[in-house]
C-alpha cells in the first residue's frame, strides 16, 4: 500500500482540492479515493488534517430531483414539530432540549 503525499497547509500543488473547495466548483469526488492531504501543524496536540482530491477525476454533482426536494422539505417540517405538544414551533427545535422552548421550561401559573 503506498503512503499518500503530504503537504503543509496552504502549500498544496494545483489540481487538488478538498471537498468544500469542489463543492464550491459544482464537483463532487465521485468515487476516487484521497489523492493527498494537507496537515496544519498545532502545538499541543495532533496535527489538523484535510484531506485531498483530485480535481480532473471529480464529477459533477448531481442535480435536486422533485422527489429529493420534497424529502427535504418533509424532513425539515419534522423538525419544527415538538414531540410533547405536537406543535410547530416555528423554528428547528434544539438537540440538546429534544423539544421546544415552552415545554422545556413551562412558566408556572401564579396564584
Amino acid at each position: 500500500m503506498a503512503a499518500l503525499p503530504v503537504y503543509r497547509w496552504r502549500l498544496a500543488p494545483d489540481g487538488y482540492a478538498t471537498r468544500r473547495q469542489l463543492r464550491a466548483r459544482g464537483l463532487r469526488p465521485g468515487r476516487q479515493g484521497v489523492a493527498a492531504q494537507l496537515e496544519r501543524p498545532r502545538r499541543r496536540r495532533g496535527p489538523l488534517v484535510a484531506y485531498l482530491y483530485r480535481i480532473d477525476l471529480a464529477k459533477p454533482v448531481r442535480p435536486m430531483t422533485p422527489g429529493r426536494w420534497s424529502a427535504l422539505a418533509k424532513a425539515n417540517a419534522a423538525r419544527r414539530i415538538c414531540p410533547a405538544c405536537r406543535a410547530d414551533a416555528g423554528y428547528v427545535i434544539p438537540a440538546s432540549l429534544g423539544m421546544c422552548v415552552s415545554c422545556a421550561f413551562p412558566i408556572p401559573p401564579t396564584p
